[in-house]
């Protein structure tokens, strides 16, 4: 039998839109934007089911709750992903590439920006658990024959103690309602959001681009005055002797 440990005292820890099941199973279910049965996929054998709508805290409370229990080693990622938002495919670039400067690198949705998760976090997550995608599927039998496979290949948990994270949620963001459910922008919303953060770097790039060419221009001035200075003088040294 695997080796368990106990997860932190009170798992899960962080509040959301989920169901919890066994804690020492080996297997964690997002459902991304698909409410499916989830109290049936704990049922079948998961330690925690429950959607993912939002790329970033929405994605913090998953790694949140992760780390908090060494017994998870996989995540399985199914349903429908949310449009604009694409919370599943910024979890997997969440799990193979890590942050960069508070972004989810390789991440494609349009604010995946991370803020409440620590370096060290993020790495346990990345350590601890393997991805599994069978996105775009609502199949309960597929779901539960995913569970009954990865708990048969259950390597035990991981060799670390819970990792214990306070995820913030800000009251006018993308997370609110009773119980700590996560609730999105719409699509269209976040597009323009994501569209506005690249105008912003486009407006700082080019701000960079003419304070250089201004340089350029100023020192390309001063050259000439320099070298005008330097003939007349040259000059007058000559027709003086």
């Amino acid at each position: 039998m695997a080796d368990k440990r106990a997860p932190a005292s009170g798992w899960p820890k962080i509040q959301g839109d989920y169901h919890a099941g066994n804690a020492e199973s080996p297997v964690a279910v997002v459902t991304v934007g698909s409410h499916l049965d989830e109290q049936g996929i704990c049922d079948a054998g998961a330690a925690i089911c429950g959607s993912c709508k939002t790329e970033n805290l929405g994605l913090e409370k998953i790694v949140a709750n992760v780390v908090a229990n060494p017994n998870i080693r996989f995540m399985v990622t199914c349903g429908t992903e949310v449009k604009g938002h694409l919370s599943g495919q910024c979890l997997h670039a969440l799990h193979a590439n890590g942050l960069e400067g508070g972004k989810i690198v390789g991440a494609k949705g349009a604010i995946p920006f991370i803020e409440n998760l620590t370096d060290e976090s993020i790495q346990r997550f990345r350590d601890q658990i393997e991805m599994v995608d069978i996105m775009e599927s609502e199949d309960m039998g597929a779901i539960k024959a995913k569970i009954d496979e990865l708990t048969a290949r259950d390597p035990g948990a991981f060799d670390g103690e819970p990792i214990v994270l306070e995820v913030k949620e800000d009251d006018g963001g993308a997370a609110g309602g009773e119980g700590g459910v996560e609730t999105p922008m719409t699509a269209e919303l976040a597009l323009i959001h994501a569209r506005l953060k690249t105008i912003q770097m486009m407006v700082t790039d080019i701000g960079y681009r003419n304070r250089f060419a201004a340089g350029v221009y100023s020192g390309k001035v001063e050259g000439l005055m320099i070298g005008l200075i330097v003939s007349f003088a040259l000059l007058g040294f000559l027709l003086m002797g």
